[in-house]
């Protein structure tokens, strides 16, 4: 009885850990941003040239610290 409540626990943790993420949740796409200058080392002024851009929002990613604007998809 002791194994077939720890596997049934397990089944039921793997279960809600797969469907609670696609509850609610959007896509996000990312593009490189055409107008950001020089190495991304503040993501609120990534953010501030990808607004201008058009999209919803930026982030400084990557090894080489490069803008990336972001929008829902």
């Amino acid at each position: 009885m002791g194994r077939f409540s720890t596997v049934l626990l397990v089944l039921l943790l793997v279960m809600v850990t797969e469907i609670g993420p696609m509850v609610g949740e959007a896509r996000t796409c990312a593009s490189l941003s055409h107008r950001f200058k020089g190495p991304c080392l503040s993501s609120t002024n990534c953010a501030s040239v990808c607004h201008n851009e058009g999209f919803s929002g930026g982030d400084c990613n990557g090894f080489r610290r490069r803008c990336f604007c972001t929008k829902h998809c």
